[in-house]
């Protein structure tokens, strides 16, 4: 391969599964091929015969109780694709002036493929970032430092907290997430304040102002825990 291929030459079917244990595994969730269908929007046979394959292929590992676990191949391989999405957005976001949900839909057709020249290219022009527009860490590059991360929803009224990153999985699942928190600037780097919790609804307190955002919304936001450790 030279330095112009593309830096994997796998299927975009691969790699969309590929990229999706992966991003199921950092959330904490075990990936199974029930999950799995749901994430990609394909029938169940339709994931056990491509699990069959990336098993095959030594990309994958499946237990006895069908969860799925990258091996170490299929986890380098796995943070290559994620790596490349997630630089993508990057540039889409911060250099082209898109909005977090269409930099997230472009950048699956735009990374796929992407030669390594260029993917390098776009990485040195934007300073070498080391997260994605949400937060998340591009794989490879040291994260943040910080206070432990716990999701929106496990703070108490008055708790005060900086926000971190948005779910891979809860973007993924819901994309109008992604437009909410962005119109809302509930971004990374803003710090966000609990001012009551109901059933319906989280209202917060967010740059001075009032806004009010649903339990899934707030199970999807991961902030700097109040008065945690720094580490």
């Amino acid at each position: 391969m030279t330095e112009g291929d593309p830096p994997l030459q796998r299927s975009e079917t691969t790699e969309r599964y590929l990229e999706a244990i992966y991003y199921i595994d950092h959330e904490g969730e075990v990936p199974r091929p029930g999950r799995l269908a749901e994430w990609l929007g394909v029938s169940a046979p339709t994931v056990s015969v491509s699990l069959q394959r990336l098993a095959r292929d030594g990309l994958i590992s499946i237990a006895g109780d069908r969860s799925v676990e990258l091996t170490d191949g299929g986890a380098e391989a796995a943070a290559t694709i994620v790596r490349r999405h997630r630089i993508v957005e990057r540039w889409l976001t911060d250099v082209l002036g898109f909005d977090w949900a269409t930099a997230d839909l472009e950048a699956q057709t735009l990374a796929h493929g992407m030669s390594a020249t260029v993917l390098e290219r776009i990485d040195e022009s934007l300073g070498r970032p080391t997260t994605c527009p949400h937060g998340n860490v591009i794989p490879g590059r040291t994260p943040p430092l910080g206070r432990r991360l716990v999701r929106l929803i496990e703070l108490e009224d008055g708790d005060q907290a900086r926000v971190a990153r948005i779910s891979e999985v809860a973007e993924h699942e819901a994309p109008q997430l992604l437009h909410l928190l962005d119109e809302r600037g509930i971004v990374p780097g803003i710090e966000i304040g609990v001012v009551s919790r109901s059933p319906g609804a989280w209202n917060l307190t967010l740059a001075g102002t009032g806004t009010a955002v649903d339990a899934a919304t707030a199970r999807a936001i991961w902030v700097e825990a109040p008065n945690g450790p720094v580490g």
